[in-house]
């Protein structure tokens, strides 16, 4: 049976009466062990909570730091300790079976119930954002080698993607390139590359001046959710001329380039529904052929089509990455094109659809509805047919729009090598200032990235 329980020890400082004293304090969690995606059923997890950064001042008893454990296994649980000088707030709990357990915890007034909250951080933040409170989000993984996805792939999904690439080919590699500027010995292309679907593939190229044919590697990056304008990214030529690469980054939708501010607002109208934002239709979502991530997987694929006929391009090497609905756009590239040599997804959304289903997972509130034409986009489906090694560059222990069950469930499915970088307190938004609990496991390849039939995991807690 799983366990709750409580514990005051050794650590929180205290509350202030002038006015910005909360600006760099940060609520600190790590759990027992250096590995917080180790644990067993039904084994102890202890969290200890700390506060960092903590300006000399007034201590009071006005204020109180409270807790909130849920999981996935359904169950909620609440607590609180006294924001005293001199100590920690220790949880202890556990999980009955494989999933992830989460810890919140906020600061509050005790006298008048209403949460504590910088004064300076995110001034621009509407007052919800979790800038302006001080807070921790994270979390520990239990079994997490036996997390799978819920639902099982279409039987139909090889057949349904063949399709695509089908018509997809119908229509021919051809890009209209518009010079931006050379910077940094690099030069600057507005790229609009012909595709199938509702729109081209719109973005940004980056070729090294002076190149021989054949001697740059390519690199195609994705971006995540919005509608907003597509800005040139110049801090790109670094890279660009350093690692001698063709660098490509595409917007999500395939609208113009630089155009007037009423054109996106025009054009945000355009790819919503009634009710609902982009590719969050149930209605839409109900078949593949009509889901809105279908015309922006045609454009992943055919912006991996267009850098392999560059001309500079060396034949081998193609690099895709992206966060969050990047990391969903760079788990399709790795799936649906076999020349992709490395794949760098951060945060991935659209892992395990159907675990947003009641009395599955537990999940914030930002996801589409589930409905059997996202089966073929998840990017579970996608990343099990990877050829290439996957970095998993980040999954945050406190972010339930991508849940850390999703992307166990994902990094189990990867079979190839590969890695996933776990962040104690890190949001989908936000990686709280260092130091911060990590954990790094690497499979299927030395730390070298080389393949070998080792398995190794290594654990920093910086």
């Amino acid at each position: 049976m799983t366990r709750f329980s409580i514990a005051v020890a050794t650590g929180l400082s205290a509350a202030f009466a002038f006015a910005n004293a909360w600006d760099n304090v940060q609520i600190k969690g790590v759990t027992d062990k250096a590995n917080p995606v180790g644990y067993a059923v039904n084994e102890p997890i202890v969290f200890t909570l700390t506060a960092t950064d903590v300006p000399s001042g007034l201590a009071t008893d006005d204020v109180v730091l409270r807790w909130t454990r849920t999981g996935d296994d359904g169950k909620t649980v609440k607590g609180e300790c006294p924001f005293v000088a001199g100590r920690t707030c220790v949880v202890t709990t556990a999980l009955d079976r494989a999933g992830f357990v989460r810890l919140e915890a906020k600061l509050y007034d005790r006298k008048t119930g209403e949460k504590i909250r910088r004064d300076k951080k995110a001034p621009g933040a509407p007052d919800w954002s979790p800038a302006k409170e001080v807070f921790f989000d994270g979390g520990a993984g239990v079994a997490v080698d036996a997390i799978r996805q819920w639902n099982p792939e279409p039987a139909d999904f090889d057949a349904f993607w063949a399709k695509q690439k089908a018509i997809l080919a119908q229509v021919p590699v051809k890009a209209d390139l518009k010079p931006v500027k050379t910077a940094h010995g690099c030069r600057i292309f507005a790229a609009t590359i012909d595709c199938a679907g509702p729109r081209p593939v719109t973005g940004y190229l980056f070729i090294p001046e002076g190149v021989a044919p054949k001697s740059c590697r390519a690199r195609v990056a994705f971006q995540g959710y919005g509608f907003y304008r597509q800005g040139c990214p110049e801090w790109a030529t670094w890279g660009c001329v350093a690692n001698k690469e063709i660098f490509l980054e595409i917007n999500a939708h395939g609208y113009e380039l630089d155009r007037e501010p009423e054109y996106y607002k025009d054009f945000e109208k355009g790819i919503r529904t009634e009710k609902y934002s982009y590719a969050f239709s149930p209605e839409e979502n109900a078949k593949p052929e009509t889901a809105y991530f279908r015309g922006m997987a045609l454009r992943v694929m055919r912006a991996l089509q267009y850098v392999k006929t560059r001309p500079e391009w060396n034949g081998t090497d193609l690099i895709v990455e992206g966060g969050s609905q990047g990391g969903l756009q760079t788990s399709w590239a790795a799936g649906l094109d076999p020349d992709v040599t490395l794949a760098r997804p951060s945060i991935t959304w659209g892992c395990d659809y159907g675990a947003t289903e009641p009395g599955r997972r537990l999940h914030g509130p930002w996801y589409p509805k589930y409905a059997p034409g996202l089966d073929y986009f998840d990017a579970i489906n996608h990343i099990k047919r990877a050829k290439c090694p996957v970095e998993v560059t980040r999954a945050g222990l406190g972010d339930y729009t991508c849940p850390p069950s999703g992307l166990a469930a994902y990094y189990n499915a990867i079979p190839t090598p590969k890695s996933i970088y776990w962040v104690q307190g890190s949001q989908h938004g936000l990686i709280p200032p260092q130091p911060n609990q990590t954990y790094t496991d690497r499979r299927g390849h030395e730390q070298t990235g080389t393949e070998s039939k080792s398995q190794s995991a290594s654990s920093d807690v910086k």
